[in-house]
């Protein structure tokens, strides 16, 4: 039996408070016999029931990647909709009842800004009773808190308050000088019962310590703590009461006494009660109050620790056996008085506990007891955190002590499985710190005085994030975030948004702004997202116009370049800059991101701002080439980066010629790369885009330094920052700038879904409605199980290696999908099979198929396992790093000349050392034979 899943409005199942306009519905069908949709029909209600029909298309051919319904919603109000689909065999299927609510929108607030006397240390707690006139039908609390809120509710005859909703760290960050979001909850439950409403207030990026760009400046965007609130009951008569705050609200203290997101928080439950005091009028802020953006920050996962270690320095340590981002409960029972502290740190050195990377960040809790039993539980503060350091508890436990991983409420659409161990721990790697990094703001790290939205790493990465996980809402709220800030800049891209003090912007990094919506477009297949920022993408793009002028000065500014690669010569060893000319990165992601520019407003049916930026594009081509590549098409930058940058953009004459020097630069390097964060979440889907597929896998499996699996081999558990954050003997290289969830590296996961899987959402059909299936084996893997959920439903891709040279290909296409399937190394006879229904319609190699599953086995055209003799080519032979370093007690193999590469051993050996005797030849063809 069909059934309809992933309703969506606006790309969120069952939005309450959002911004909602434009209103956007999307949903994907399984499980049916037929293989598309031919009629879709989407109905809207404000009742269940569906007898108050207020909004029906009728029977149409609606888009479920995306379809816009022009209905005009009403504050305070919740509707249920519904899409029936009618497939190509005539089945109707029905979805559940969805419900999309909507908050004051653009309703003036009855309810004022309160506050209280700020200078007090101790933390706020506003109050008010709430006494229903009458039987209640519903109620709804929209409220913000600033720094920092938390809401709870006492009810009658209760003991113990219950918080509201199950968010963290609301309202969330974001410039608040521009903008303020506001939640709504459903409180109908706690106001059937009446009692008293409190609301717990800490500092967060409001107004406690954040940021580095301005760090004398503590309380960022204000200084006092601020509540806005109103309370809608509706009776079941049909009447309605409002309760606002205002001076009637009461204000007491909780006893936390210090909160901070770097620092932590500090509680002392022996603190005397204070009386109450009434609340103040308070100052508004000067953003723009309006509905959430943001997706809800929750307790995603519970997690004991694997060990409590007792370590040399006579240390007690919980072991989580995983780096996470979140708070924790600890259970304590404590002599009054007793003081206990908490710390968090992301790797022992030499058995002990370590936190220096951390920079200036304490990442503590401290708790004093008051001598009774307590679960705490910090508030307003997250952690970055593998282990965790407890003093001041006697006969500590793992059964105490449990981790809450936060992050934002993402669907998760993508999971891959392989054959290689190492691998699958560098998958797990990468998803952990992708869980790390998106707690409302796409950050950097989670756990040292940084935690930003760094705009390089975000758009990097944003590809890997979108195979992963339903990623549109996630990035919508960042997009916006980062618009705000263009219009206070001129149009300029900070390095890193929000803000928080004085900014500067650099190529790559700014071009996120361009970048990440054409990649949300890309997989989600909704155009929205291009309309709400194609102003934010030109901005950027003319605000580089003007600054590169008539005289290139574009090129002449700071720019961050091929950040942490390591390939410049006579470097210090903690250098950050590597060695890719900046001005020549600058110049392509110029015209790169003006070429995205005309592709949004291709789409869009913008001709005259496409023919404008394609024409800037053209121009600065062509101003590329004219400077960095010779006559002959030779590229002048002459490292990894450089000739990636060459290949993805097509900017030589002879590309040929540009592979030729990319592969003697891996060459060089021992099949290694030393690229940076330019370079490297290109280096292997650019390889493979030109037929360098071996490379690519080279340098993944690759286990030394540096490399993905050099970090996992010593036990990282998510992705570090540096090549070489940890030394071979597992210490911290340097502490300036050194983050072990980091996930920007992680960028290779795209490669692997894309290429090593072979799911490939191409920009021909965005949302993957046709998908390539082009997946490319290797005996390094043995086998990939590849799931992708895209917007237009599940596709799955496996392949295995079987004995020496048999391939086993499946592939399930979801309904209203199809697929374009191109066997990896496929003989022509496989094709020949016309009873194999993946073999219908085959032209040019590919297998074009409509929902369903497919299954084929052949044996591979070339043999999957190499041999390896006296008689293969050096090139061949040092590939193999086994073989490189058997030959290199040989031979210096580092010294052989690029002319040698071509030859064979037994040719090399003659040239350089004489005929080689047959015994030695037999011996070393033996020796080779076995690698």
């Amino acid at each position: 039996m069909g059934k309809i899943y992933a309703a969506k409005t606006n790309h969120i199942t069952n939005p309450l408070g959002f911004y909602l306009k434009p209103l956007v519905f999307s949903w994907k069908v399984k499980g049916c016999r037929g293989q598309e949709q031919k009629y879709a029909r989407i109905v809207i209600s404000k009742n269940k029931t569906f007898t108050d029909i207020c909004y029906d298309t009728g029977e149409t051919e609606l888009d479920s990647l995306s379809t816009r319904v022009e209905f005009e919603i009403q504050p305070y109000t919740r509707y249920y909709w519904k899409v029936i689909v009618t497939t190509d065999v005539e089945e109707v299927i029905e979805s559940d009842v969805q419900f999309f609510e909507t908050a004051k929108m653009d309703e003036p607030w009855t309810g004022r800004w309160i506050t209280c006397d700020s200078s007090q240390e101790r933390h706020p707690i506003f109050s008010k009773r709430i006494r229903p006139a009458k039987e209640v039908k519903s109620a709804r609390l929209y409220i913000c808190g600033l720094g920092l809120y938390e809401a709870y509710f006492l009810g009658e005859n209760k003991e113990n308050p219950e918080k509201i909703g199950d968010e963290y760290l609301t309202p969330y960050c974001n410039n608040y000088d521009q903008w303020i979001q506001y939640q709504t909850y459903d409180i109908t439950k706690q106001a059937e019962q009446g009692g008293v409403l409190s609301v717990l207030l800490g500092n967060g990026w409001y107004k406690g310590r954040f940021g580095f760009n301005d760090p004398e400046r503590e309380a960022y965007y204000g200084d006092e703590w601020k509540l806005i609130a109103e309370i809608h009951i509706e009776y079941k008569d049909g009447t309605k009461d409002v309760i606002s705050s205002d001076e009637t609200w009461s204000v007491t203290r909780s006893n936390l006494w210090f909160s901070n997101i770097y620092d932590g928080e500090r509680r002392d439950d022996t603190l005397p009660p204070v009386e109450e005091s009434p609340a103040r009028i308070a100052k508004v802020p000067k953003g723009r109050l309006m509905e959430r953006l943001s997706l809800p920050v929750k307790v995603q996962e519970e997690m004991k620790p694997a060990e409590l270690i007792h370590t040399p320095a006579g240390e007690d340590v919980f072991d989580l056996g995983q780096e996470i981002a979140g708070i924790f409960r600890l259970r304590v029972h404590e002599p009054a008085g007793t003081t206990i502290r908490i710390q968090t740190g992301e790797v022992l050195q030499d058995g002990c506990f370590y936190n220096e990377n951390l920079r200036t960040a304490l990442s503590e809790y401290i708790y004093v007891s008051d001598g009774t039993e307590k679960v705490i539980t910090p508030h307003f503060t997250y952690y970055g955190y593998r282990y965790v350091k407890v003093t001041g508890i006697r006969d500590l436990s793992c059964e105490d002590f449990t981790a809450l991983v936060l992050y934002s409420d993402y669907e998760s659409i993508g999971a891959i499985e392989t054959g290689n161990d190492l691998v699958n721990k560098l998958i797990s790697n990468i998803e952990w710190g992708m869980k790390g990094n998106f707690l409302d703001v796409p950050t950097d790290c989670p756990q040292r005085d940084e935690r930003m939205g760094w705009t390089g790493d975000t758009q990097v990465f944003s590809a890997t994030a979108s195979y992963l996980a339903d990623t549109y809402a996630f990035y919508r709220k960042y997009l916006y975030d980062m618009y705000q800030e263009q219009l206070l800049a001129d149009g300029m891209v900070p390095e890193i948004v929000p803000t928080f003090g004085p900014t500067k912007c650099s190529c790559v990094w700014g071009d996120a702004a361009c970048i990440i919506p054409w990649n949300v477009y890309l997989f989600s297949g909704d155009k929205t997202i291009l309309e709400s920022q194609i102003e934010s993408m030109k901005a950027w793009v003319d605000y580089i116009r003007r600054i590169d002028g008539d005289h290139h000065g574009w090129r002449q500014i700071f720019h961050y370049g091929d950040w942490l690669a390591l390939d410049r010569t006579g470097a210090a060893a903690n250098s950050v800059y590597g060695a890719t000319d900046e001005a020549y990165i600058a110049d392509i992601y110029y015209a790169a991101s003006a070429q995205t520019v005309a592709k949004a407003a291709d789409v869009l049916g913008l001709e005259e701002t496409r023919q404008e930026y394609q024409e800037i594009a053209d121009r600065q081509w062509r101003a590329v080439k004219e400077e960095y590549f010779t006559s002959t098409g030779r590229c002048a930058v002459k490292t990894q980066t450089g000739l990636i940058l060459a290949l993805k953009y097509h900017l030589s004459e002879n590309e040929e010629l540009t592979k030729q020097m990319m592969k003697k630069l891996l060459r060089d390097n021992k099949n290694k790369l030393n690229t940076g964060f330019v370079g490297t979440p290109l280096l292997c889907n650019v390889l493979t885009d030109h037929g360098m597929t071996d490379a690519a896998y080279r340098l993944l499996l690759n286990e030394e330094y540096p490399g993905w699996l050099y970090e996992v081999k010593l036990g990282a558990t998510t992705v570090w920052e540096r090549w070489n954050s940890l030394d071979e003997d597992g210490h911290v290289s340097s502490t300036g700038m050194n983050s072990l969830n980091h996930y920007s590296y992680g960028a290779v996961l795209e490669w692997i879904f894309c290429h090593a899987a072979g799911i490939d959402v191409t920009e021909q059909s965005p949302g993957g409605r046709v998908m390539r299936i082009s997946p490319k084996v290797n005996r390094g893997l043995g086998y990939v199980k590849a799931v992708y959920d895209s917007a237009c439903g599940c596709y799955q891709c496996g392949w295995e290696i079987l004995g020496d040279n048999k391939i086993t290909v499946t592939v399930t296409v979801p309904f209203g999908g199809r697929a374009e399937v191109v066997l990896p190394l496929a003989p022509e006879s496989v094709y020949e099979d016309k009873e194999n229904p993946l073999f219908e319609d085959v032209e040019n190699g590919i297998c074009r198929v409509k929902a369903g599953e497919y299954e084929v086995a052949y044996e591979a055209s070339q043999p999957l396992k190499r041999k390896y003799s006296i008689d293969s080519t050096m090139e061949e032979l040092l590939n193999h790093p086994d073989i490189r370093a058997f030959l290199s007690q040989m031979m210096e193999v580092d010294m052989i000349p690029d002319i040698a590469y071509g030859l064979s051993l037994r040719d090399v050996a003659k040239t350089f050392a004489g005929e080689i005797k047959p015994e030695e030849a037999q011996m070393l063809d033996i020796a080779l034979a076995n690698f």
